[in-house]
């Protein structure tokens, strides 16, 4: 049975038998095999079939986080319960200020308390690693809030709430936050990502009609664009420009200040210790 419900919640997430099959080694022949099985055993179809597409119909989208949740058991089952014990793998999406961030603050804790695990760092942008996280190509992603609900078998848990300031040229004078983005050029926070639809949200609450000098999602060289004149930039306090003495102006927001939240993301059926573990650490070099 737990050989049919891994390929089951292969076949949940890639989305046809073929593609599962690629992912635990099996022919397409073989996983249509055991979904038959486990259809029969269960007594109920799981999927809508339509041409290679293998969608889940009620009964599976019931069945699937069940299915996660006895993998996640039986998996602890051969978990000591002391994470310094513990061996293995654990695959960690994390987005650039995080990776710069949070991390490096986290992880010497980390590795005193688990060290034999082994850690897989990916980075990539919060939907990006939300979508591998989902995917199960991942076991944990620290992103930016969602501006979403999750599905119901991801587990979200907050970490900090990073302020939102303006970054000025040194040179550039005015307190004013509101009138220095009405009329000096705007190096816009990639409105595509989390963050950026905050700072988008911001300006359509104020309702400021900005001049874009040129948009990226990356803050550390969105400084640097500031640095060099190209404008203004309204940024989260995060990233290596901190660390380092970057030429120029930050301004607090005061009153019309907000936030983004970083959150670590999980599968609520993926209760390792070491996942706890590091959780922990993270929560704790947050604070």
């Amino acid at each position: 049975m737990l050989r049919e419900l891994r390929t089951f919640v292969a076949v949940a997430r890639h989305g046809t038998f073929a593609a599962a099959g690629q992912h635990v080694g099996l022919t397409q022949s073989a996983v249509s095999a055991q979904m038959r099985v486990l259809e029969r055993q269960l007594g109920v179809p799981l999927f809508e079939r339509s041409g290679r597409a293998a969608v889940l119909n009620a009964a599976g989208r019931h069945a699937l986080p069940l299915a996660e949740q006895i993998l996640g058991l039986f998996a602890q089952m051969a978990l000591a319960e002391d994470v310094a014990q513990w061996r293995g793998e654990l695959r960690i999406g994390a987005i650039a200020t995080v990776q710069t961030g949070l991390l490096p603050e986290a992880l010497p804790s980390f590795r005193a308390r688990a060290p034999h695990i082994e850690l897989k760092l990916v980075p990539g942008v919060s939907l990006e690693l939300l979508s591998r996280l989902d995917a199960g190509e991942l076991d944990l992603a620290l992103l930016i809030k969602p501006p979403f609900d999750l599905p119901k078998e991801l587990l979200e848990v907050p970490l900090v709430h990073e302020p939102f300031v303006l970054v000025l040229p040194e040179g550039l004078a005015g307190d004013d936050p509101l009138q220095l983005l009405a009329t000096q050029p705007l190096v816009r926070y990639d409105r595509r990502s989390f963050g950026g639809r905050l700072v988008e949200g911001f300006l359509r609450q104020h309702r400021l009609q900005v001049r874009e000098a040129l948009e990226l999602d990356e803050l550390d060289a969105i400084v640097r664009m500031v640095e060099a004149g190209m404008g203004v930039a309204l940024i989260p306090r995060a990233g290596l420009w901190l660390q380092r003495r970057a030429r120029v102006r930050v301004l607090e927001l005061g009153a019309l200040g907000f936030n983004r939240q970083l959150v670590a993301v999980m599968r609520r059926a993926q209760r390792q210790p070491a996942l706890a573990c590091l959780l922990e650490c993270l929560r704790s070099a947050g604070r």
